[in-house]
């Protein structure tokens, strides 16, 4: 299976842990004004999943990249493995 060949731009990719953070606090902060019940719960869930979601994501950018910039070539962190040669 190919990967897709669509990708997003780079600003919208970079942008998208802090859309997912924004999204969190506001369903954060919309759970608060809720009454209390299973609406206001379940709008909490949500914002807690949406916050923790986005820092995961920076972190995890944050990691690969510093793992990256240790390499002498750091493309070679993305190749495939050679295929193995068939015994005769």
């Amino acid at each position: 299976m190919e990967p897709s060949s669509q990708r997003l731009s780079r600003p919208v990719y970079e942008g998208l842990p802090w859309f997912y953070m924004a999204c969190g606090v506001a369903a954060l902060v919309g759970s608060y004004f809720l009454p209390p019940g299973v609406l206001s719960f379940i709008a909490g869930l949500i914002g807690l999943a949406g916050v923790l979601g986005g820092i995961v994501i920076v972190l995890r950018r944050r990691d690969y990249r510093e793992l990256r910039s240790q390499y002498a070539d750091p493309d070679a962190l993305n190749l495939k493995p050679p295929p193995e040669k068939q015994k005769d």
